[in-house]
């Protein structure tokens, strides 16, 4: 861990909201600023798709350590000035168990150019998060982003237990493998990478950075903790309010009168045993006022983890569409977070923000026709050959029911994947005319974003958020970053 650890991580919220230009504003004010693992091959082939306007991707790419796998991406998707309106874009390999040759390398490529475009120009902090129920992409996400020289490798939605291990193999060039989740697997089955194999003689040598694991309660961290192979190199500790997905209550679910889990006291982590077990741990989860920074670290964290005020910030990823009817709804303080038990095909409660024209509305999510292409949350199962299906509770319901799936576990499920990127607009368009809907997701905790928006009308930058989170803390914690 660094000599001086940031006191502020800002979120990493999916698809690309924490993009490259987000983290990138956050680590160079001496905190630490996290990109999103999530889907990045299918934004960066997108992005090309659009012409790359900017150059930025190419700029990256063009640093990519072996200049072959790059120019094959490029000769993929890349389309001098853009794809003609209203044209779909090309799909890109799935994933799976053994992700094809093609699929893996835009993959690598992909987080790379995230990575590398975070770091530029200075020594800050970039971390990359992923999450443990997006697997089968978690390898090669991983390689992408130490081959950048990421500095931290954040992980939740899950039991990130073998990432340790993962890191130290990719990061020495070895082959790196996690166990796969298969349902009614009947044998062990691993999502495996081989830097040196997908490199070749280009493979340069790799730091490991360290592994911060994303747990809702104590009794997880202290279980991953006891075990020096599985052992985290610190914590962060999320509670129910924070954004994205969180943790089930402990215990049976049960409902409250607006339909949101409810939560209690069981569900709360103990701070002094996190405290005890003498690692570094941060809190997420309306910890996003200078006040609760304070009181944070008076209870023994390193810092704090904060996700709404950036995700709102006119720095990340979001559409300026969405950004800006958020903002409006903030400003009349009618913005609204729901924590929806159904939505996410992964099972975990997810927050919905409620907006117009987005799939947080039952006409519009009703309106939108079931299918998976993007594919990202399909869960493995073994079927009765033997060999290995695929299987999503937001597809079609009667592909889901073919495949041996129960109709209650597709009742609500939202295609988090198509909406996540209309979000920042990179949504498909069909053939047929249909352009995918927005699905936004913020925290539930808007404390810190009603008080921001008092002080800045029109919207507050990620510098601005980092210096209001930071009032209340010495300046001795505070790192100066250095610029090339």
């Amino acid at each position: 861990m660094a000599p001086t650890a940031p006191v502020v991580i800002q979120g990493g919220m999916g698809v690309a909201v924490s993009s490259w230009q987000l983290a990138r504003e956050v680590a160079m004010t001496g905190q630490m600023g996290v990109i999103s693992g999530t889907a990045m091959d299918a934004v960066l082939s997108r992005r090309l798709q659009d012409g790359d306007p900017e150059g930025h991707m190419r700029r990256a790419m063009a640093a990519f350590p072996d200049a072959g796998m790059a120019a094959r991406v490029m000769e993929k998707y890349f389309i001098p000035g853009g794809r003609e309106p209203g044209t779909p874009y090309k799909p890109i390999p799935k994933l799976t168990l053994q992700t094809s040759r093609a699929g893996q390398e835009l993959g690598v490529v992909a987080n790379f150019v995230e990575v590398w475009l975070a770091k530029e120009g200075h020594d800050g902090a970039v971390g990359i998060n992923c999450l443990e129920k997006v697997q089968m992409a978690t390898p090669t996400a991983l390689l992408g982003a130490v081959l950048a020289d990421v500095d931290y490798v954040l992980m939740g939605a899950g039991i990130p237990r073998e990432i340790p291990r993962l890191l130290t193999e990719i990061s020495a060039g070895r082959p790196g493998r996690i166990t796969a989740d298969v349902i009614g697997g009947k044998m062990q089955r691993f999502i495996e990478v081989d830097p040196a194999d997908l490199l070749g003689d280009s493979l340069p040598a790799m730091r490991r950075p360290d592994f911060l694991a994303i747990v809702s309660v104590d009794a997880l961290a202290n279980y991953l903790y006891r075990d020096p192979e599985i052992r985290p190199d610190g914590f962060i500790v999320e509670g129910p309010v924070a954004g994205g997905h969180s943790a089930p209550p402990r215990g049976k679910m049960q409902l409250d009168e607006r339909g949101e889990p409810i939560y209690g006291p069981r569900d709360d982590a103990n701070l002094a045993k996190m405290a005890e077990l003498g690692l570094p741990f941060w809190l997420a989860g309306a910890y996003g006022t200078p006040e609760r920074v304070e009181d944070a670290l008076a209870a023994g964290a390193t810092g704090v983890q904060v996700g709404t005020l950036f995700a709102l910030s006119l720095d990340s990823g979001i559409t300026d569409a969405t950004r800006n009817s958020m903002l409006q709804e903030l400003r009349e303080d009618t913005l609204d977070v729901k924590n929806d038990p159904r939505a996410s095909p992964t099972g975990f409660p997810f927050k919905v923000a409620t907006l117009e024209d987005t799939a947080s509305q039952e006409e519009v999510y009703q309106a939108r026709p079931r299918l998976c292409d993007l594919s990202y949350l399909r869960t493995p199962y073994e079927r009765e050959d033997g060999e290995v299906g695929y299987r999503c509770p937001a597809e079609p319901v009667h592909m889901y029911l073919k495949k041996g799936g129960t109709q209650e576990a597709t009742e609500g499920r939202k295609c988090l994947c198509n909406g996540l990127m209309a979000n920042i607009g990179l949504g498909q368009e069909r053939k047929d005319g249909y352009a995918e809907v927005r699905l936004v997701t913020l925290g539930q905790d808007l404390t810190g974003a009603r008080e921001l928006i008092t002080r800045y009308v029109q919207g507050w930058s990620a510098r601005q958020a980092v210096e209001w989170l930071l009032t209340r803390v010495p300046a001795a914690r505070v790192r100066t970053v250095q610029f090339a």
